[in-house]
């Protein structure tokens, strides 16, 4: 593991650097749009497209928590760590039901949209 170490570090780097880089070039075709004037339907379909629908942060935020509870409950189970694939089906686990609850509040946000 400690060799696998410096290039996890560098791949996350890099996908950083990558989210960075589209985060900025949105802001910036997003600006130029609203710069250039009033706006048809199109233009403000496109723009809306672009902009998200400002649930990453809900569905980052349930991943991790959900990912920390299932580490924390693992913590208190005993099990043999070399020989027994308990781990990792625990945290999937975990990290299923914070989709799953992320699944469920996209549904009801979407149902109070029609209402």
């Amino acid at each position: 593991m400690k060799h696998l170490m410096p290039f996890i570090v560098v791949i996350v780097f890099f996908v950083l650097i990558a989210i960075f880089i589209l985060a900025l070039y949105n802001y910036r075709l997003k600006k130029r749009i609203i710069d250039a004037g009033p706006l048809d339907e199109t233009g403000l379909k496109f723009l809306t497209q672009l902009s998200g629908s400002g649930n990453e942060a809900v569905k980052w935020g349930l991943l991790l928590l959900f990912a920390g509870i299932g580490f924390v409950v693992l913590e208190f189970l005993p099990f043999s760590a070399e020989d027994s694939p308990l781990p990792y089906g625990i945290e999937m686990i975990f990290i299923a039901v914070g989709f799953l609850l992320y699944y469920l509040f996209l549904k009801s946000q979407k149902n109070s949209d029609t209402l």
